[in-house]
């Protein structure tokens, strides 16, 4: 039978027109086909026993990190390691010794065993950083760049020893070459380097994690972290947009991490009014009294003045004197008193931090009263209406201490000054009225003294000059008290 087969196949290879060294190759990659059909049916059957009989023993247990571990895609990759590694046992049998197809076929089936070797490490490290960020001690922790950086570890190695395979060359060859031109791979690789150093920076020092607020303002970036890659840092600013930073960029430049804020329980208010240096005065005994009506500050008010009083009496200074001399308060240092019991007793701030009201240095735009004090919590909302209150609490209020608030000046401030100026340019000034002088009323003259001659000397011309008086006081000119008609003489 045996013999019947080889004479017709002999007879259809003449009648094709082929040799019979031509037909054993023929018969070779017959042979290697069925092989690789057969290491293919070999692999479905796997995953069907494997795959299938693992899961249901994971399913049947309580715990959840093996539900991650045995994972379909970390069996099926198994699964073509052993069908791999069947073809690499089964595969050179069909070949000549030391045939060419036989050296190539043995080659490419190393380099696809090493293949499948990374391919089920990398799924391998996927699973154990999925467990491993649930896991209550490493949550909020860079997971996914240490998972990048220990894949491109794994991509590394694998992709060495596959050109190793196929150049038939040691790897160690392979990397004093790599070694050699170890200026270009740091310059094409320079941002994965950069990003693996400053990841294990960053994991090391617990400088960043996921779910922090950090702000970056050199890169328009004041949010939350997203996530923390090998490569990039991405941020999700409060206006919603992405801002995605280079991991070496948060280890050379500055940032601020406000999760330690957010830990400790207390947000920092820092605000200033300010207040017209020109309205701060020494209290009057009725503004001593306009105080004391206030509750928060009664106790001090009566303290301060207490004490007041004994050193202006040790020093001899009475109660009649100036101001100036000896001790007195001031309508400023009662406000500030004012406010740092209203802080602590009508706010709700964190009593186990600073607290504390101060004047800063004085500039051009008023004296600053700065409010320096922790709210007793950190949500964003509640900082803010805190804050909002207490401020409207602080204008409001300053009136009641005789002071104002400096601010420049509105348009509704130049609107009134032009009006002022337009209603004093439109009235008359007022003067005193004066007392006219006292003379008798002017008769016209006679006919006959129009015929007078021309050469006539003037009235006075004869008379000497009389002392000048007040205008009050100064009689009637004679001229006055005499006719008309009277010729001189």
């Amino acid at each position: 039978m045996q013999t019947l087969l080889k004479r017709w196949t002999h007879a259809l290879l003449e009648w094709l027109g082929l040799t019979s060294a031509t037909g054993d190759a023929l018969d070779r990659w017959a042979a290697f086909v069925l092989v690789v059909l057969a290491a293919v049916v070999f692999d479905l059957l796997l995953q069907l026993g494997i795959v299938h009989g693992v899961r249901k023993l994971v399913e049947r247990t309580r715990a959840k990190w093996d539900d991650t571990l045995f994972s379909v895609p970390v069996l099926r990759r198994m699964c073509h390691i052993l069908s791999a590694i069947l073809l690499a046992v089964v595969l050179p049998v069909v070949f000549e010794e030391k045939s060419t197809g036989r050296v190539i076929v043995l080659r490419f089936m190393e380099a696809y065993i090493v293949f499948s070797v990374f391919r089920f490490v990398n799924a391998l490290l996927y699973a154990a950083f999925h467990i491993a960020a649930a896991r209550p001690a490493w949550q909020n922790k860079p997971i996914k760049g240490l998972r990048q950086t220990a894949q491109g570890i794994a991509l590394l190695i694998c992709t060495i020893l596959i050109v190793s395979i196929l150049l038939d060359k040691s790897p160690a060859i392979l990397l004093t070459g790599l070694g050699a031109s170890a200026a270009v791979l740091m310059l094409i690789f320079r941002d994965s380097i950069l990003g693996f150093v400053s990841g294990l920076q960053l994991a090391a020092n617990d400088m960043l994690k996921v779910g922090d607020w950090i702000s970056v303002p050199k890169y328009g970036a004041d949010g939350n972290v997203e996530e923390v890659s090998l490569t990039t840092v991405k941020i999700r600013n409060w206006d919603n947009t992405l801002v995605m930073l280079p991991p070496y960029l948060l280890t050379t430049d500055s940032f601020t991490n406000w999760h330690a804020m957010q830990l400790s329980g207390g947000r920092r208010v820092m605000r200033s009014v300010a207040i017209d240096m020109t309205s701060v005065r020494f209290c009057t005994p009725e503004m001593l009294d306009h105080y004391r009506t206030i509750d928060l500050i009664r106790d001090y008010v009566d303290q301060t003045e207490r004490r007041v009083e004994e050193y202006n009496a040790a020093h001899g200074i009475g109660s009649g004197e100036r101001r100036i001399n000896g001790l007195h308060q001031t309508n400023l240092g009662v406000f500030r008193a004012y406010l740092v019991r209203y802080l602590r007793n009508e706010v709700p701030v964190n009593k186990d931090m600073t607290l504390m009201v101060r004047q800063l240095q004085p500039t051009e735009t008023g004296l600053p009263m700065q409010l320096y004090f922790f709210t007793d919590t950190v949500v964003w909302v509640d900082y803010e209406g805190i804050q909002s209150d207490v401020f409207d609490h602080v204008l409001a209020v300053i009136p009641e201490f005789g002071l104002r608030v400096f601010q420049n000046p509105s348009g509704e401030d130049v609107a009134s000054l032009r009006n002022a100026f337009s209603l004093n340019a439109q009235t008359p000034p007022q003067t005193s009225p004066q007392t006219p002088p006292q003379t008798s009323p002017q008769t016209p003259p006679p006919a006959s003294s129009q015929a007078a001659p021309q050469n006539a000397p003037p009235l006075h011309a004869s008379r000497p000059a009389a002392p000048q008086r007040p205008q009050a006081e100064q009689p009637a000119p004679e001229e006055a008290k005499a006719p008309a008609s009277a010729s001189p003489e």
